[in-house]
């Protein structure tokens, strides 16, 4: 089977390069802003700062022919299934990252503690739900 992604936007970060990045959004990653492309700005409408969502992009440096590493870059400890820990080395290299919106400019949402390099394609962004919410 075949799918297609398209990208909505891009990040727009600090971060240039994979050793720059930390692991984990908090674990020291920079405020970025996601730039939205023009026909999906209706979509941004009913989020706003103090929002956390959810951030998927697609990890366009990645390598696709990895399925075994060690957990967290760590080679003192054994190497494992790549679905059993947070890599972006996998087949399909689908970031997942939360976030806090913390402005909107527009096309442009600033947000905290992401961890993606600049220029990384995003592919959607939802809401993060409480146990006591329904859905939006």
């Amino acid at each position: 089977m075949s799918l297609q992604l398209n990208a909505i936007g891009r990040v727009s970060s600090p971060l240039i390069d994979l050793e720059s990045a930390p692991n984990q959004g908090d674990e020291g990653a920079p405020e970025a802003w996601l730039v939205f492309d023009p026909g999906v700005l209706a979509g941004l409408e009913g989020i706003r700062p103090g929002d956390e969502v959810v951030v998927l992009t697609w990890l366009d440096r990645a390598r696709r022919d990895i399925l075994r590493v060690h957990p967290r870059g760590d080679t003192s400890r054994p190497q494992q299934g790549v679905f059993g820990t947070r890599s972006p080395h996998r087949p399909n290299p689908i970031g997942l990252h939360r976030v806090v919106i913390t402005e909107i400019d527009a096309n442009r949402v600033r947000v905290r503690d992401l961890e993606a390099l600049d220029g990384t394609p995003i592919l959607d962004l939802k809401p993060v739900l409480s146990s006591d919410v329904g859905e939006r």
